[in-house]
């Protein structure tokens, strides 16, 4: 997929759909490149389609990879609030060419697979002064 021709997507949505970040997609394409590098060492090498769960462990893997106790803070300001969110965009990308799907594939393949708040911040949260005087 072409760098240029990805952009020109994005742009495309924007016109009609401003509720996402343009970097929000663009995280999205860079989680499903790692995403599918995973599925292809989990299978042998040869590429394969993920599912809407595979994408979104991706993402959240990646995210916190890359943006560390600042993936939380990068979703909200992206517009990200939930998976479902996730696969909002997925289908938007869908509808540009620029993501493929199969028939079996939904949007509901993508609500409700892990919080974000969960996900993403709690990671990084200190335990407080009384869990860890609980465990003494």
């Amino acid at each position: 997929m072409q760098t240029a021709q990805f952009e020109h997507a994005i742009e495309n949505i924007l016109r009609r759909d401003r509720r996402f970040d343009p970097q929000a997609y663009l995280f999205l394409k860079d989680s499903l490149d790692f995403t599918l590098k995973r599925a292809s060492e989990g299978n042998g090498g040869q590429p394969r389609h993920v599912s809407g769960k595979e994408l979104l462990i991706g993402f959240r893997d990646l995210a916190l990879q890359e943006f560390g106790p600042m993936a939380g803070t990068l979703m909200s300001e992206w517009g990200l609030q939930d998976t479902r969110n996730v696969g909002e965009m997925v289908f938007l990308l869908i509808d540009e060419q620029m993501f493929g799907k199969q028939d079996s594939d939904t949007l509901e393949d993508f609500e409700d697979i892990y919080d974000f708040h969960e996900a993403f911040t709690l990671p990084f949260t200190p335990k407080s002064r009384l869990e860890t005087s609980d465990r003494n």
